[in-house]
C-alpha cells in the first residue's frame, strides 16, 4: 500500500508533510519512491533532493488513467515506502475528460445491494468531450462525480487511503465539520487519518481533538505553526531546491519535526510499498503504442532496438534556469537508444559536441537573464546549431531561450539566442491551464493533425506571435465552444511551445524526434567549434 497527502485547499501544508514524512523515512535509511499528482514540476524537486530518487508525476490529463496506474506500478517494485503527494484541494481537478477516458470517474455506491458498475459507463461520440457535471444519477443508485485528474480521482484510479492535512491556524470546532463533510462527499474514497497543520498550542489541540472526537477519524499527526519550516517562493510557486543554499539544514529540521509530530505506528504499515509482480516495464509500454518496428533509425546504419545505445547524442540543457524536465521524458529518451549530454548555457564555456539534437525544458530564464544573455559564446553556437538543422525541443522557459530578447519584470531587455523573431515580455498575467492541442503542420516531434494534451504555466507572453504556428490549442475540454489559439514556433528543424508535455503516454512523441535527430549530420556544420566558442 501507500498514502495520498491530500488538503482542504491549496497551502494547506501537503508538501510541508510530504517532505516530512520522506525526510524521517530517509533519516532511517529505507527506500522511498514519491509520486506527484498533477503537472507541477518545482514540488518533485523537493522530493528528488530528499529521497535522492525521480520523483514521478501523475497526470491522466497529461497521460492516461492506464499510464499513471502502470506509471504508479513500475515504480514501486524497488522500494520500501512510497507516498503520493496529491495537487490543489482534494476534490479540484478539471470538470472535463479526455475522450478515451471514462472509468475511472464515474463514481457509484449502489444502494440497493447492486453491484454492478456498468450501467455508469458514458456512452458518447468519440469526438465529444463530456462534461461531468452533466451526468445522470443511475436509477436505484447514488452517483457522486469527482473531477478528473483530481486528487481525489487518482487515490481512486490507485485504490489508496488518504492522509488528509487540515490548515487549522484559524479553526477550532468547525474542523470537525471540515473533516466530516471530506470524507464523506464520496464513500468510494478510504480516509486513514488526519494531520493537524498549523495549531497553535496545547490549548487550540485540545479544542481541535474534543470537536473531531466523535468521528472516529485517527489523528496521526499534529504539526505546530512554526515560521522557521517555510520554504520561499516567487512568481510561479516554491523556489526550486537547488537554489537554496541552506536546503540541507531545513529538511534535516523537518526529519526531527516528524520524528516527534507522527504516529509513526500506524502511519509505516499504510507507507509500506505493496509490489506486484510482473509489472510492465518499458517493452511492454512500447508495444502497446504502435510505435514503427525500427523505432529509431540512423541514417545509413541498422535499425535500433529497443533498449541498446547508438550514436545519437542529445544535449539537455540542465541548470538553475532550465530544470522543469519529467523524469519520465528522459527516460523514454534513454530507453529508446538516446545519450543524453547534460549541460549548462547559463555556465558552461563550451557547447557539448558532437551532438545531433537540443532539448531546452522550462524553468526561470527571465531570473537568470542577465547571465544568459552574457554568456554570448554559447548563445551564438546554440543559434549556429540550429540554423544548420539541428533538431530542437523548447517548452516554455527554452522558447523564451530561443527569442530574440527576455525582457524581465523591471523592464530590462536582455539579448537571448535570437532563432524566434520576437520578445519574451515578462508580466503581472498567469497563463494558468490545461490545453488541447492539435498540430498544423509537421515539426520536429509532432506530424500535421497530432493531437496532444500539455500545460502552461507563465507570466511572460510573446511581443510577436507566430506567423506559421505549430498548433491550434484550446482550453482543456473547450474544443468547439471557444476560439482556438495559434501557438508554437517552428523555425528550421525547431519545436517551441509554451506548451508543457508529458510524453509517458505516447512514446511515439520522442522516437520521432530521435528520428529527426539521428538523420541530421553534426559533423562539420558547426566549423571548429574550439575556436568558435573556447575562451
Amino acid at each position: 500500500m501507500a498514502l495520498v497527502i491530500a488538503g482542504e485547499r491549496s497551502g494547506a501544508g501537503k508538501t510541508t508533510v510530504t517532505i516530512a514524512l520522506l525526510a524521517f523515512l530517509i533519516r532511517r535509511g529505507l527506500n522511498v519512491q514519491s509520486f506527484k499528482v498533477g503537472p507541477d514540476y518545482i514540488d518533485p524537486m523537493f522530493h528528488a533532493f530528499v529521497t535522492g530518487r525521480p520523483c514521478r508525476n501523475l497526470d491522466p490529463v497529461l497521460t492516461s488513467e492506464s499510464y499513471v496506474k502502470k506509471c504508479f506500478s513500475r515504480h514501486i517494485q524497488d522500494v520500501d515506502y512510497a507516498l503520493v503527494e496529491g495537487v490543489m484541494g482534494l476534490f479540484d481537478g478539471v470538470s472535463r475528460k479526455k475522450e478515451e477516458e471514462s472509468s475511472a470517474t464515474d463514481f457509484v455506491t449502489d444502494v440497493t445491494d447492486v453491484t454492478d458498475r456498468s450501467s455508469a459507463t458514458i456512452v458518447r461520440d468519440v469526438k465529444d468531450l463530456t462534461d461531468l457535471t452533466n451526468l445522470r444519477k443511475p436509477e436505484g443508485k447514488q452517483h457522486y462525480s469527482i473531477s478528473f485528474a483530481s486528487t481525489a480521482h487518482v487515490a481512486y484510479l490507485l485504490n489508496l487511503p488518504i492522509l488528509f492535512v487540515i490548515d487549522c491556524s484559524r479553526l477550532s470546532g468547525s474542523v470537525a465539520a471540515i473533516a466530516h463533510g471530506f470524507r464523506s462527499f464520496n464513500p468510494d474514497l478510504k480516509f486513514a487519518g488526519l494531520v493537524l497543520n498549523r495549531v497553535a498550542s496545547d490549548r487550540h489541540l485540545e479544542l481541535l481533538q474534543d470537536a473531531l472526537k466523535p468521528l472516529n477519524l485517527p489523528i496521526l499527526g499534529v504539526l505546530r505553526r512554526d515560521e522557521a519550516v517555510t520554504i520561499p517562493d516567487r512568481h510561479l510557486g516554491l523556489i526550486p531546491a537547488e537554489e537554496l543554499p541552506n536546503l540541507h539544514a531545513a529538511i534535516d529540521k523537518l526529519a526531527d519535526l516528524a520524528a516527534v509530530s507522527f504516529d509513526w505506528e500506524q502511519l509505516l504499515p499504510l507507507l509500506a510499498a505493496t509490489r506486484n509482480e510482473g509489472a510492465e516495464g518499458s517493452e511492454q509500454l512500447f508495444g502497446r503504442h504502435n510505435l514503427p518496428s525500427g523505432i529509431v533509425v540512423k541514417k545509413d546504419d541498422v535499425v535500433n532496438s529497443l533498449g541498446k545505445q547508438f550514436g545519437v547524442r542529445i544535449a539537455v540543457a540542465r541548470d538553475r534556469a532550465f530544470n522543469f524536465y519529467y523524469q519520465d521524458n528522459l527516460d523514454l529518451l534513454e530507453e529508446l537508444g538516446a545519450d543524453l549530454v547534460f549541460w549548462s548555457p547559463l555556465d558552461d564555456a563550451v557547447f557539448p559536441d558532437n551532438v545531433q539534437g537540443l532539448y531546452f525544458g522550462g524553468g526561470f530564464p527571465e531570473v537568470f537573464a542577465q547571465n544568459l544573455s552574457g554568456n554570448v559564446l554559447i548563445r551564438d553556437a546554440v543559434r549556429s546549431a540550429i540554423f544548420s538543422g539541428m533538431p530542437t525541443y523548447a517548452e516554455c522557459g527554452g522558447l523564451m531561450y530561443l527569442c530574440d530578447s527576455i525582457v524581465d519584470f523591471d523592464g530590462n531587455s536582455w539579448a537571448g539566442v535570437g532563432v524566434l523573431e520576437t520578445a519574451a515580455a515578462m508580466g503581472k498575467r498567469l497563463t494558468l491551464g490545461y490545453r488541447e492541442a492539435v498540430a498544423v503542420r509537421d515539426s520536429s516531434v509532432l506530424t500535421a493533425f497530432d493531437e496532444v494534451w500539455g500545460h502552461e504555466f507563465h507570466r511572460s507572453h510573446l511581443t510577436v506571435e507566430p506567423s506559421n504556428p505549430v498548433y491550434h490549442s484550446w482550453r482543456y475540454g473547450k474544443r468547439g465552444e471557444v476560439e482556438a489559439v495559434a501557438e508554437g514556433w517552428g523555425v528550421c528543424q525547431v519545436h517551441a511551445s509554451y506548451l508543457h508535455l508529458h510524453w509517458g503516454a505516447r512514446p511515439d512523441i520522442p522516437a520521432r524526434f530521435l528520428q529527426q535527430c539521428a538523420d541530421f549530420d553534426c559533423k562539420g556544420v558547426l566549423g571548429d567549434r574550439s575556436q568558435v566558442i573556447s575562451f
